[in-house]
């Protein structure tokens, strides 16, 4: 009896043993070894999907990858899902994907051109005139990992509406159902509605494409998310650039606002990185669970475009608001996906 029982407690601590190791697995942060930055993240098809702007020179940053996982830990590269090879009038800087599902399709929401006006800080009419072509365009494709092709051989939002770069846009469906697109540089944001098959915007009552929705500190890099019938939008302050970068957020009752700045939410930290900013959320299904993916600034700091991808914890409190986010470097815990799409 006693062998007996020393076996079961061998077995016991075998297991435990496991359970434990399972369970301190993290993804640790950087979750992508290279540089990117501007990241997405989505599940599609009961699987992470991780969109993000490939952070190079200019010269370099004409094509986008993807990752995917089934657990945030692993990751698989998929490399060139848009390019300028399938969507033409792309010429240089493609950066701030935004991707979404809709009717067995993948849509990629993306920037690209860089356009500017004779009122923007970086006009050079030895650069820039007002014929360039360029904005926030979309490419669709049957499968997450691509290949994308232009949707629509133009771009959606071409020209500059309410003093807003079209740049940085962020693709969600309300609770009405409808699907809004919220964009916008040059510390000017817009909100507009897209038309049933993603190729337009849907006009407002007056007439106007879009709505502005400028947050108190604004610079870039929107988003907007639902929970406990509130719309909360988050946005990027300071130079992407700098160490000044940073995530701030307000709450609405609707998607139009107005968003009162409530708090900073993710800023440097001189302990881990610096320049942390335009994120994304990720919500598990069927749970309170959320996580923050963003990009920042490893110290030391090789390069202005030295950006990688990270991921932490957000947490929530009573009344609503969201709790000061923590950097780390150990990132967090494993989560599993598996076939019925819940952990």
């Amino acid at each position: 009896m006693t062998y007996y029982r020393f076996f079961l407690l061998i077995i016991f601590l075998s297991i435990s043993v496991k359970i434990n190791a399972q369970q301190e697995v993290k993804t640790g942060n950087p979750i992508l070894k290279e540089w990117y930055a501007d990241p997405e993240i989505v599940i599609f098809d009961n699987t992470y999907w991780i969109f993000p702007t490939f952070s190079g020179i200019v010269k370099k940053q004409d094509f986008m990858d993807a990752f995917s996982s089934k657990d945030l830990v692993n990751w698989k590269k998929h490399e060139n899902i848009v390019t300028p090879k399938n969507v033409a009038w792309i010429n240089n800087e493609l950066w701030a994907p935004s991707a979404i599902e809709k009717d067995g399709k993948y849509f990629v929401f993306f920037s690209a051109n860089d356009i500017q006006t004779p009122d923007s800080h970086w006009w050079d009419p030895q650069k820039h005139d007002s014929t360039e072509v360029g904005g926030i365009g979309v490419a669709v494709s049957r499968k997450p990992q691509g290949p994308y092709t232009d949707h629509i051989g133009k771009p959606l939002i071409g020209k500059v509406l309410n003093k807003a770069q079209p740049i940085d846009q962020f693709v969600f469906k309300a609770k009405d159902g409808i699907y809004y697109i919220v964009y916008g540089g040059w510390g000017r944001c817009n909100i507009g509605k897209l038309n049933d098959d993603f190729t337009d915007l849907v006009p407002f009552e007056d007439g106007q494409l879009v709505k502005e929705i400028t947050p108190e500190n604004y610079v870039e890099g929107p988003l907007m998310f639902y929970r406990e019938e509130k719309y909360y939008m988050m946005w990027s302050e300071g130079s992407w650039g700098k160490d000044s970068y940073k995530v701030a957020y307000g709450v609405a009752d609707r998607p139009f606002g107005p968003f009162d700045r409530i708090a900073t939410i993710l800023e440097s930290d001189p302990n881990i990185a610096t320049g942390a900013g335009h994120n994304s959320v990720l919500h598990m299904p069927d749970t309170d669970d959320w996580y923050i993916v963003y990009h920042r600034r490893p110290i030391p700091n090789e390069h202005r475009n030295h950006r990688v991808v990270c991921i932490d914890k957000m947490e929530f409190n009573d009344d609503g608001t969201i709790k000061p986010i923590k950097m780390t470097f150990e990132g967090v815990g494993a989560v599993p996906l598996i076939s019925n799409g819940k952990k």
